[in-house]
């Protein structure tokens, strides 16, 4: 009987600790950085700990500014963001190529759109001009323009 209860306790406890994206609720959940209500599934972003915490944001400048000002020393198991080709889909962060282009706002401003296949983002570019950013180099561009 003790072995039973200590395996339903084990398993209550390992099942409360889910390290998982978190689906975000368009329309009601906000943005954790600047509070604003995330309606826009092309620009959406999640980060979520290596201990399960889910953070959204309604565009991807906000999960990098969060980053670097909350979260710089913070273990992270996902970064996260929307496919602008397939809008509500998170696709890994660092796999994405970005694209900021005047002609594709983005909710806090800075124009800044993620697709999964580069070939999506040179297309999108040829289109809409702009410029092409890695995960790493889009992080060194909003440390400058912030």
């Amino acid at each position: 009987m003790k072995q039973f209860f200590f395996l339903a306790i084990l398993s209550l406890f390992l099942g409360a600790c889910n390290v998982e994206p978190q689906p975000i609720n368009y329309g009601s959940d906000a943005c954790h950085y600047c509070d604003m209500t995330i309606v826009d599934k092309q620009h959406a972003s999640q980060l979520v700990t290596s201990k399960g915490k889910a953070y959204t944001y309604d565009a991807i400048e906000c999960m990098v500014h969060s980053l670097q000002d909350e979260f710089k020393d913070t273990e992270m198991a996902y970064y996260l963001v929307a496919d602008f080709n397939e809008p509500g889909e998170l696709v890994s962060a660092e796999k994405a190529t970005y694209l900021v282009s005047e002609l594709l706002q983005s909710p806090m401003g800075e124009n800044l759109s993620a697709f999964l296949k580069e070939e999506d983002a040179k297309k999108a570019q040829e289109k809409f001009k702009g410029s092409m950013y890695s995960w790493k180099d889009i992080q060194e561009h909003l440390k400058i323009i912030k």
